[in-house]
């Protein structure tokens, strides 16, 4: 006996088994019949302007001009993104904004298909062409659609068959179903005349983000910077010809309870490498608009760079950073010296020729030239959005040939006193091996928790935070230094 579930399972087969079949069969629909009263917006667009946010998502603004009646105009609006906030679209009259009254809109984002275009012909007539084998000729014939759920079946003049071979065809493509997403506006002309039309509307599937390569000369004291706007449309539609602006910044958004699955979409690469300094910026609101000098092509499924900044010799300072643990001021560590990882950083200032403008967040990838001037890379590093003026620090990495071992020598609980706190004393060594042929300076950063206090130390330290002190430990060239101190810690 077959389960309930195994013949739904065995329906769907067999439903998407039918489907195929039917879209594999050549399909003809008799023209000048299409979308019954609609009258499709025409003449080409006059101006499209999209506007890139960092969070997915874009505002497009498009104009077209067109003939509108006196009286209720039906007007399709096709070629919008496939992935429209249909919610957020406004239809404005440019020419004379008090004489268009909008009584209706609606998204139509039901897409012709052979499966849909049979839906949509239930208990209506079309016609069967079928080449008969032995003559080679054709024959039509009328035919009711009765049913396309789990195959199509047909009604004749004197039969009802399933399994249906041959071409169908359509007179018409009814009401609702489009080539492609579109918009149906009911629109209320107080006079007939030609109209200056624009849609804008909020859609997901477009995107940018900065990315800057960084470029360190051989000393590690100067580097050239360029930026990179990347921008990728995964929005369902072409965009040949647009005025883009992008905006950096955090902008806030309500998150559905039920997000829509996201398409995996092969994406091809394009670079248009810009003269940057034509790129301008301004402040918007508290983001910041960056706009693009020229007209650029969007083309689905593409990832576009557009150059947005070039700056050449910019300060950097280079520095090593050991973040020391500070979790040992609660208990015993082993004995054992426990070996640290040194960081390599890179600092400089946004001013200066070339930058000194707002940089948006993205992914910097730094590299440098090797013994024979080929370009290796380095390291990457997450720059956050940067003001003017402000340092940005870059992480390239792990330093090879400096190490560092990190061993408690004492510990001691001074007391233990639930009213006052827990008073514990630590003690630690840091050896820092520099196996460079240059020598070095250490930043060894200390977190330290609760009430603290620096007992001793061989070198002096800096308070940096409320929790978090520094020495700074210079290390000869292929030699080893070697940092002690005593903490106190209250809790």
């Amino acid at each position: 006996m077959i389960s309930k579930n195994r013949i739904n399972q065995l329906s769907k087969i067999a439903v998407g088994y039918a489907l195929s079949a039917i879209v594999a069969m050549a399909v003809l629909i008799l023209p000048n019949q299409a979308n019954g009263n609609e009258m499709a917006v025409s003449g080409q667009q006059d101006g499209i302007d999209i506007t890139i946010y960092n969070s997915d998502l874009a505002l497009v603004r498009e104009n077209r001009t067109l003939l509108l009646e006196r009286g209720i105009n039906k007007l399709t609006w096709g070629g919008v993104a496939a992935q429209v906030l249909a919610e957020t679209a406004v239809l404005r009259d440019l020419t004379h904004p008090n004489q268009l009254r909008l009584q209706e809109q609606n998204f139509v984002f039901d897409k012709l298909t052979p499966a849909r275009l049979l839906e949509k012909y239930l208990d209506k007539e079309i016609t069967v062409v079928r080449t008969n084998p032995v003559t080679g000729l054709e024959v039509r014939e009328a035919a009711i659609v009765l049913s396309v759920s789990g195959g199509l079946v047909l009604k004749f003049e004197d039969r009802v068959e399933t399994g249906i071979t041959g071409r169908l065809i359509f007179p018409g493509i009814p009401d609702g179903l489009h080539t492609q997403p579109t918009f149906l506006f009911l629109l209320n002309g107080d006079q007939t005349g030609k109209r200056d039309l624009e849609l804008s509307y909020l859609t997901k599937g477009l995107s940018w983000q900065a990315d800057y390569v960084v470029i360190l000369n051989d000393a590690d004291d100067f580097i050239d910077l360029n930026g990179l706007a990347t921008v990728t449309n995964h929005s369902g539609l072409d965009h040949p010809k647009v005025n883009l602006q992008l905006v950096a910044g955090e902008v806030h958004r309500i998150q559905s309870a039920m997000a829509a699955s996201r398409k995996m979409l092969r994406t091809a690469a394009a670079a248009e490498m810009a003269d940057a300094s034509q790129v301008t910026s301004e402040p918007l609101q508290d983001y910041h608009l960056y706009l693009i000098p020229h007209a650029t092509a969007l083309y689905e499924n593409q990832t576009k760079q557009i150059s947005f900044l070039t700056a050449q010799a910019i300060p950097v300072v280079k520095e090593y950073r050991l973040d020391a643990d500070g979790a040992g001021f609660s208990n015993i560590f082993n004995s054992a010296s426990q070996r640290q990882k040194v960081n390599i950083r890179l600092n400089f200032q946004n001013q200066g020729e070339g930058i000194g403008v707002p940089l948006p967040k993205g992914i910097a990838r730094i590299f440098k030239k090797d013994s024979q001037g080929q370009r290796v890379f380095v390291g990457e590093d997450w720059i956050e959005h940067i003001s003017e003026k402000q340092l940005v620090t870059l992480k390239l990495g792990q330093a090879f040939d400096i190490e560092a071992e990190k061993l408690q020598v004492d510990f001691k609980q001074v007391s233990q006193d639930p009213l006052h706190g827990n008073i514990i004393e630590a003690a630690y060594r840091i050896v820092l091996k520099n196996a460079k042929k240059e020598a070095i300076v250490v930043q060894v950063q200390e977190s330290l928790p609760g009430d603290w206090k620096v007992l001793s130390e061989s070198l002096p330290h800096q308070k940096l935070t409320a929790s978090l002190i520094e020495w700074k430990v210079s290390v000869a060239a292929s030699s080893t230094v070697e940092l002690a101190y005593r903490v106190r810690v209250r809790y």
